[in-house]
This record gives structure tokens, C-alpha cells and sequence, in this order.
């Protein structure tokens, strides 16, 4: 080990977007901060209801490329910890990243994480930040358009993430099919245009969200009625159950109040500003 103290930031992210199942995510400006020191003494230190020996998702992370003995792991968050942001992601990629910096490893830090998280999506808008489309064993980022905003709706039930998957069929119509790559096709276009119609009609999906509907009643409704309340739309975030609702900024603290509102009692609203940072790593 060449250094003794390293401090990690990720941010939050929300996976598929819609139609992008497994394929399209978002970084959002919310933020886990990982410090490890070598003190000599392995130790967990948090006020998050996490655990706090080597099963902890940021020492997993870590270990996958270097011994934690001797090292102590302060974590924070502002991350929902359940709902679909990303928070096992985001500890991961931490982990892994302050390893990395640690023993100069130089690791393909997306392969590891998707190893560990099962997945790639969330893992790969945590590292890069903007907006990241997932294929082949890779993901590409771009930047999205100026003045779109997100707003966050997080249910006070969370959901298992297993117990979503377990929600999908194997098989689904090809019509469902088609129509995703449809509107799959239609949101990465608007977002390279900032066409806001069309990143509006891009977030429609058939494959997975009606699919889960009945685990999530009240955040799937509100999603659906997320233009009524002057959005451009709302998705599922992730396996749910929150609800990303996606603005122009001249209507987010419009749609904000009246979110508040539908939501009183079961969810809170959290400003979810999309973050085009992804890691960063402080020696």
C-alpha cells in the first residue's frame, strides 16, 4: 500500500429509465462518501443501519482487490437506502474505487462491480456519471440535455429487489418487445436533442413496470399521472418502489408541490438533480 488515507464520493443512480430494463441509468446528485485509513485496526464506522463487519457492500467492494485488515471504513450517505436509487451500487463502486487508488491497481473498475452487484446499470452511471447505456459487457455515457431536472418520490415501504425480479416472466409478447425498443429509441434521441416532447413519449415502458405494478400500487399510479401533475413524465426507479419524475426546470418546483401533496403520508419528495459527475476519488 503506497497510501494511507483515501476519500470516495458516488452518487445515486436510477436504472432503466422506462424502457432501458437493464440497459439505461442515470447518476443523480445524491451522494454516499466513503473514508478509509489505515489506523491498524479493521473497523466499520456509520450511522447507517448497514453492516458493520466484512459483509458491509463498501468492504466487499474493497475486497475484491485488496485486503481490508487494518483499515477503517467511514460511510456516509444521503442515499435512500431502499426504493431503487442505487444505494448497494453506489457502495460498491465506493469500495472498489478507494482499493483501487489504495493499491494502485489500476482494475477495470466496471467489470468488478458488475460482478458484484449482478448487473451493470447502476454500477456504470456511479462511475461515470451522466447517463449511461449498457451493452456487450460495457456502457457508453453521455451528458443529458440542459434543464432537465428529476425529482425523487421514496415510499416509506421498501421493496425486496428479488422480490421485483421475481415479478417478470421469462417470455414477454413481442409486441411488449417492440415497442420498448421503440421508446427506448425515442428517449436516447430526445435526450441527444433536448427535444422534451420526446423524452417525454421515450419514458413509456411495457416490459417491467405494469409487470410489478400490483408490489408498488401507489408509487405505479403516481408515475402514471406524473404528466397530469406537469412533468415530462416518471418512471420506476430501478426495482421501485420510488418514482423518478423527470421536469424541465421551470416546472420542478411546481410539480414538487403538487407531489408533496399526492404523496402525504406514504412517500417523501427529494430534489434528485441529475449529476454528470460520476466517482471521485481524493487522495
Amino acid at each position: 500500500m503506497t497510501r494511507r488515507r483515501v476519500l470516495v464520493r458516488v452518487p445515486a443512480s436510477s436504472a432503466n429509465l422506462g424502457p432501458g430494463f437493464d440497459t439505461f441509468a442515470a447518476a443523480l446528485s445524491m451522494h454516499l462518501e466513503l473514508e478509509v485509513l489505515h489506523t491498524g485496526t479493521f473497523a466499520v464506522e456509520t450511522e447507517l443501519p448497514v453492516a458493520r463487519g466484512r459483509d458491509n457492500l463498501c468492504v466487499r467492494g474493497f475486497e475484491r482487490l485488496g485486503s481490508p485488515d487494518g483499515l477503517r471504513f467511514r460511510i456516509r450517505s444521503q442515499i435512500p437506502l431502499s426504493g431503487g436509487f442505487g444505494s448497494s451500487a453506489a457502495a460498491i463502486v465506493a469500495g472498489l474505487a478507494a482499493a483501487d487508488h489504495l493499491f494502485e491497481r489500476h482494475a477495470d473498475l466496471l467489470a468488478h462491480a458488475t460482478a458484484l452487484e449482478g448487473h451493470p446499470d447502476n454500477v456504470a452511471a456511479a462511475l461515470m456519471g451522466g447517463f449511461a447505456v449498457c451493452a456487450d459487457g460495457g456502457a457508453v455515457r453521455f451528458d443529458g440535455p440542459t434543464g432537465l431536472e428529476a425529482l425523487a418520490v421514496v415510499p416509506r415501504e421498501a421493496l425486496h429487489t428479488s422480490q421485483a425480479r421475481a415479478a417478470l416472466p421469462a417470455e414477454v409478447p413481442l409486441a411488449d418487445a417492440v415497442f420498448n425498443v421503440a421508446h427506448g429509441a425515442l428517449l436516447m434521441l430526445g435526450l441527444a436533442r433536448g427535444d422534451w416532447d420526446l423524452v417525454g413519449r421515450g419514458l413509456e415502458d411495457r416490459l417491467h413496470q405494469e409487470r410489478r405494478a400490483a408490489l408498488f400500487p401507489r408509487s405505479y399510479a403516481l408515475a402514471q399521472r406524473a404528466r397530469a401533475l406537469g412533468a415530462l413524465g416518471a418512471t420506476i426507479s430501478g426495482a421501485g418502489p420510488a418514482v423518478l419524475v423527470w421536469c424541465f426546470y421551470e416546472q420542478t418546483g411546481a410539480v414538487a408541490e403538487r407531489l408533496s401533496a399526492e404523496v402525504q403520508g406514504w412517500a417523501t419528495v427529494m430534489r434528485a438533480p441529475f449529476e454528470s459527475q460520476g466517482v471521485v476519488v481524493e487522495r
